[in-house]
This record gives structure tokens, sequence and C-alpha cells, in this order.
């Protein structure tokens, strides 16, 4: 199984990006699915989740500027990302498991990481 996270890219200050998620062997649907980045040189931190019933948890201040969405007929799901700043540059990785409750953090997959360059 694998889990692949794309749609990052280099944009500027107060832009937005739209990163993907989805799995190559079965539908994210009724999952919970992790958002976490890695800032360079820094350890990597959760951002959101989204839960089964599509209620979203926020781990990082980024409500009111990310938006995490479903799209159960494509079974993948978004992270809309607005109004970037430099701050928000790192690798950004989808991860889930098989419970649809993001209080649980222990993922059984994760995706490789895409990469978001924010700059001035």
């Amino acid at each position: 199984v694998q889990l692949q996270a794309s749609g990052g890219g280099s944009v500027h200050d107060g832009e937005s990006l739209k990163l993907s998620c989805a799995a190559s062997e079965f539908t994210l649907n009724g999952f919970a699915i992790g958002w976490y980045r890695q800032p360079p040189g820094k350890a990597r931190e959760r951002v959101l989740c989204i839960n089964s019933d599509d209620t979203v948890t926020f781990w990082a201040n980024v409500q009111g500027r990310f938006i995490a969405s479903r799209d159960k007929a494509e079974g993948a799901v978004y992270l809309e990302m607005h109004n970037l700043n430099a701050e928000d540059t790192a690798t950004y990785y989808c991860a889930t498991h098989r419970s649809g409750d993001c209080r649980v953090t222990s993922y059984d997959w994760w995706g490789q990481g895409t990469q978001v360059t924010v700059s001035s």
C-alpha cells in the first residue's frame, strides 16, 4: 500500500496551494487523515487531521488559512492552504491508520511528502 501526497510547489507570500493525498490500493473514505509538515532543519510537526466524519482537528495554528476536505468520489483527501507565508515552508506529509478517529496518532501508512516553498 502506498500513500501519495502531491500538489506542492513554490509560491510567494499570500498565495495558495492545494495538496492531495491518495492511496494506491484503497479509498481513503472512512479513514482519518493526518497532515504533518517538516520545516527545513526542524522536527516534523502536526498540522491538522480530518476525521472519518469529515470534522477537522487543528493542531497547528493554521485554522482560517488551511482547509481539509474529502472527495468521496475520488477517495482522496485535500489540504487547501491559503495566505501562505515563509513559516509554512516545509515538506508536507499525509498519514492514515485504520481508525477513523484523529485522536489516534499512531499511523499505519505515511506518504512520501511533497515540498512547499513560500518566498517573499
